[in-house]
């Protein structure tokens, strides 16, 4: 699951068509509370926009408070690609007027955007997750999610044994 945003009214901005975070956070923990393993996605993190500490730390410790398994974090930032860029920027210029301008003088046309907070926010994250026992490096999450057909098998709808047995262990 991706998360992005605490505020609910940037989220709103970023993603219109989805759940906010916080709905999305109370759908890890349901996940959790069944026994589903959790991995987030903390993407993306837009420069001078959502990329705060208090952003970064209220997400990473939700996780934690529901027992996410594993969050990935490509860097504090985000990419554009030629095509991406131009959606991008129309997107800033109608809702954070001035922001393209700000985007155009610090990176140009560059792929790699990062955060200028990006050093910062890392060492948030990275301390967060080690903390807690949660896995963070890609690497480390990919495999555990390569792990689970083994571990959980997939339940058939039609199996009522299974269902029945699963829903008395609760």
């Amino acid at each position: 699951m991706t998360l992005t945003t605490w505020d609910d009214d940037l989220c709103r901005v970023l993603e219109p068509n989805v759940c906010n975070t916080k709905r999305r956070i109370k759908v890890l923990e349901e996940m959790q509370k069944r026994g589903i393993p959790t991995v987030v996605w903390l993407t993306p993190i837009l420069p001078f926009i959502n990329d705060t500490e208090e952003n970064i730390t209220t997400i990473l410790n939700e996780c934690v408070r529901v027992g996410v398994k594993g969050i990935i974090d490509f860097g504090m930032g985000l990419t554009l690609r030629e095509g991406d860029r131009e959606y991008y920027y129309a997107a800033l210029d109608k809702y954070f007027p001035g922001m393209k301008e700000r985007y155009i003088k610090r990176y140009g046309n560059a792929y790699e955007l990062p955060s200028p907070k990006a050093g910062e926010l890392t060492e948030i994250f990275q301390r967060i997750c080690k903390a807690n026992g949660i896995l963070l490096s890609p690497e480390d999450c990919f495999r555990f999610m390569n792990d689970l057909p083994e571990k959980y098998p997939q339940m058939s709808i039609f199996d009522l044994d299974a269902l029945r047995n699963r829903k008395e262990s609760e």
